[in-house]
Parts: structure tokens; C-alpha cells; sequence
């Protein structure tokens, strides 16, 4: 799945006010990390994840195995948060950042 360009934008704008879900620190992305990325992904579809890694080509790798491994699509990383985003088949309206955005 592609994000369009406006479809990322928008994404964007729904990210700006969201706090970070999860944090990946020095012990990378174990498996309570990837067990909690998926649970949160898959409330609330749209999430920002704050990632520590030692300079800017591991945490962009590091991203690249999240994305891969949550199959989710990166809307936006910038420093040391990424944004990502994957749809779900039955969004819960309470948790979806995507419906309770659309609701305001």
C-alpha cells in the first residue's frame, strides 16, 4: 500500500498532536516492542514511535524493519520520531486517530 502524496499530508496533519506510543531504545526492537507497536497500530492506525539509535542511518534502518515488520506505511519521520500508519479492517471509533480526528 502507496500512500498518495495528499493522503500523507493529511496523515501528517492528524499526527502533529499525537504523542509518542512507543519507544525503541538501546536494546533495538525486541520482541515486547514489536508486540506493543502492533497492539497500538492496530487501535489506533495512525502512531508516533520515538526511536534512539546511534546516528541517522540506524534509525532510519531501524524504521525500514518496523514499517516492514508492523506492515505499516511511514508517513513522516523526522529526528527521532517516525509516524506510522496502517488501516485497519474495523476501526474502533474511540481509538482510531483516524476517526476521532474526522469527528472534530
Amino acid at each position: 500500500m502507496k500512500l498518495a502524496t495528499n493522503d500523507k499530508k493529511r496523515l501528517r496533519t492528524i499526527a502533529h498532536n499525537l504523542s509518542p506510543v512507543v519507544t525503541v531504545a538501546q536494546k533495538g526492537l525486541t520482541e515486547g516492542v514489536v508486540e506493543e507497536i502492533e497492539r497500538a497500530i492496530s487501535e489506533h492506525e495512525l502512531i508516533k514511535i520515538k526511536i534512539y539509535a546511534a546516528d541517522r542511518d540506524a534509525r532510519r534502518d531501524l524504521t525500514m524493519q518496523i514499517c516492514e515488520t508492523s506492515r505499516a506505511e511511514l508517513v513522516q519521520s523526522i529526528g527521532n520520531v517516525a509516524v506510522l500508519y496502517r488501516a485497519s479492517d474495523k476501526p474502533n471509533p474511540r481509538l482510531s486517530n483516524i476517526l476521532r480526528h474526522q469527528a472534530h
